[in-house]
């Protein structure tokens, strides 16, 4: 039986004797104090009585939903963690639940162990004193690991003093979070920051980039595989969602994925278990899930490319990382950590930056943000002397790629890959019916094709035979 620091009291709302006998024997067990209520009204006198370090409650009760009880605790700035119990496959409670500030969520049948486990880390989650008005970050967070991530985040703008802010509140919760941006601005520094000011700050930290691992290899890779599931699979291999168990699994440009792989990732979302290709089985998962994505993935579930369900699922909490040029005030700072850390990856001394590169820095408009911005600063170190770094110009073709205002998103961008193949494509399918004096059977024998085939493409090309001949005949002489 595991022994909790202090004894601490949680409170069990169900209207189900034998599921509130289960419960409560069970925390009994695990060294918590319990009280048990069957509805609403017992529940809000027994917390009107005493402060609980937990609370669970089944979302469903006789006069009323669980999350009600949540609400109001939130409204009285109380401090009991909740963990609700939805019905199996109730997707929307759970994300509904998460987002009314529920610690966690669990899904009937409620696995024991799981159990156990979702209401220790609530119980160590749970503040111990009254949170200030206005926190002080510098103690917010989960010890020096914590404070070291936030200290990565460089700015003092108001932008990223918000960001900082918003790393503390939600690395409590279970929720999970979706962190968007532009390419380079720093979305996986804020995902370890979530991670190392959370109670798993001790646990792994598994960084996925989903965008690198080919389509065939995905499941494998996220759910593990057992010795033989396929050729090469020579001994059984644990998944990202089993190596993440009791810490953080990070799934960098997440709106890449296969729309096959997204269902399967759902799933393991929802259920929190995931079956090892080749396994009869399935397994408990145990993970606090971050995504990031520099997509909008609103407009590709639009789009058909990206699901709606799992979009939810992701998005419980969002948290938008802003471009380097909606903070232009942080470039001195940036520019200084930067150029410390290149300094002592290089062993020299740490060059200052000039009020003169500051200004040229700050009217490019360096569409990589601060991945970009540490390139043109390794390079400017590699360049100069001891006394001054030497900024090039840098090439028209590197600048800028990002449409201004004034300036229509058409006009600097190339044509997509696909009308560039379907221009190539119109013109073979001309010049072969020119050569064979619009012959279709001649042309298609020429282009290697079948009948059916060069006609397919003709209409989906828009080649006419009407407007192809009046262009091929010769111009009347006078």
């Amino acid at each position: 039986m595991t022994q909790p620091h202090s004894q601490a009291h949680i409170l069990v709302v169900d209207d189900e004797p034998d599921l509130r006998t289960l419960y409560e024997l069970t925390l009994l067990r695990e060294g918590y104090a319990v009280d048990t209520a069957a509805d609403m009204a017992q529940a809000r006198a027994l917390l009107a009585q005493r402060h609980y370090e937990v609370l669970i409650t089944d979302m469903r009760l006789p006069d009323g939903l669980g999350l009600s009880l949540i609400c109001e605790l939130k409204a009285q700035q109380r401090h009991e963690q909740c963990v609700v119990i939805t019905a199996y496959g109730s997707a929307e409670n759970a994300v509904e639940a998460l987002k009314s500030g529920a610690f966690d969520y669990l899904t009937k049948p409620v696995d024991l162990k799981q159990f156990r486990r979702v209401i220790a880390s609530a119980v160590c989650t749970q503040p111990k004193v009254a949170v200030p008005a206005k926190p002080n970050i510098a103690s917010a967070g989960a010890g020096v690991l914590g404070q070291r991530a936030l200290d990565r985040l460089i700015g003092s703008s108001a932008s990223m003093q918000a960001i900082r802010e918003r790393i503390v509140k939600i690395a409590t919760s279970m929720a999970p979070v979706l962190v968007t941006g532009e390419s380079g601005t720093g979305k996986e520094l804020v995902a370890y920051a979530i991670h190392a000011n959370s109670h798993r700050a001790k646990g792994p930290w598994v960084a996925v980039n989903c965008s690198a691992i080919p389509d065939a290899l995905l499941e494998a890779e996220f759910f593990g595989a057992k010795k033989g599931a396929f050729t090469g699979a020579h001994v059984d291999r644990e998944g990202f969602f089993q190596a993440a168990s009791g810490g953080t699994l990070f799934l960098d440009e997440i709106g890449d994925l296969p729309l096959p792989m997204q269902s399967k990732l759902l799933r393991a979302i929802q259920e929190r278990r995931v079956r090892p290709l080749g396994s009869p089985h399935e397994v408990t998962t145990d993970v606090r899930l971050v995504s990031a994505t520099h997509k909008d993935l609103a407009q590709e579930v639009q789009n058909g490319r990206f699901r709606q369900d799992l979009y939810y699922r992701l998005n419980v909490i969002d948290l938008v990382m802003p471009a380097l040029r909606e903070r232009w005030q942080d470039l001195p700072e940036l520019c200084q950590a930067l150029l410390s850390r290149i300094a002592e990856e290089s062993g020299i001394a740490v060059p200052q930056i000039q009020p003169d590169d500051l200004e040229k820095l700050s009217a490019l408009q360096l569409p990589g943000n601060v991945r970009e911005l540490e390139n043109l600063l390794h390079r400017a170190v590699a360049l100069g002397s001891a006394d001054a770094l030497q900024f090039d110009s840098p090439s028209n073709a590197l600048q800028p790629s990002l449409p201004t205002p004034d300036t229509p998103p058409h006009a600097t961008a190339p044509d997509p890959l696909p009308k560039l193949m379907d221009d190539f494509e119109r013109t073979l399918l001309r010049q072969a019916l020119q050569s064979a004096n619009f012959n279709v059977n001649t042309a298609a024998t020429q282009l290697g094709l079948s009948v059916r085939q060069i006609r397919t493409r003709m209409t989906r090309l828009q080649v006419h035979f009407e407007q192809d001949m009046e262009h091929a005949k010769p111009t009347a002489r006078t």
